[in-house]
């Protein structure tokens, strides 16, 4: 017997959509959220639906390898990636992708990474008590085969020391996760301020 989709997951993606769609960070159908659920589910929004106007008919489960339990429907193109991150750490419980204007403008023109040092707002990141310290975001190139992609992260992760607190992909958007949705969003918030200041710093010299 298939599982009832919980009311608290649904009202928490529906909830980060109209957050992120007032800052304009998933403009016409970008971007993708979900939740992780008990029994190796999660909750993920469906491929093609704008995410300010999102209704629970938008959200569907899948499991972690991103196979729908309703064959029916489309899940985000890019689950994989959301399902990786879940495999990958056990204390995530929420994953947001968006595609802010900085955000896209600054992967471009990274290398394999783009540097925040000096913010107050780092301390909004696990393991950061100072605004004197330095994150490198993981920078990946965009890539349409999502199992392909998923695995350059996952090479990258593995050879890290340190959790980042999320990564970017060229020319298309940012990934963060957290333990839910609210600490997930407070870590996208604070990140993309640092990238509209970066950005706005590139403008002035």
């Amino acid at each position: 017997m298939t599982l009832p989709l919980p009311q608290p997951a649904i009202e928490a993606i529906i909830g980060a959509g109209r957050r992120m769609d007032r800052r304009n960070w998933v403009p016409a159908t970008a971007g993708n959220f979900s939740v992780r659920l008990p029994e190796g589910r999660v909750a993920v929004t469906r491929s093609g639906v704008h995410k300010g106007y999102l209704t629970p008919e938008a959200v569907m489960v899948v499991d972690l390898d991103g196979r729908p339990e309703d064959a029916a429907l489309r899940p985000s193109a890019e689950t994989l990636l959301h399902c990786g991150i879940y495999r990958r750490f056990a204390e995530a419980g929420a994953v947001l992708h968006g595609h802010s204007i900085a955000n896209t403008v600054l992967s471009r023109r990274a290398g394999e990474s783009l540097e925040l040092a000096g913010y107050e707002l780092l301390k909004a990141f696990p393991g950061l008590a100072t605004h004197d310290a330095s994150v490198a975001l993981p920078v990946f190139d965009n890539d349409q085969d999502i199992a392909r992609l998923q695995a350059a992260v996952e090479g990258r992760w593995a050879a890290m020391n340190v959790v980042p607190p999320g990564y970017l992909i060229r020319g298309h958007g940012v990934y963060v996760w957290a333990r839910d949705m609210e600490a997930a969003l407070a870590r996208l918030e604070a990140l993309e301020f640092m990238l509209e200041c970066e950005l706005l710093q590139g403008r002035i010299g």
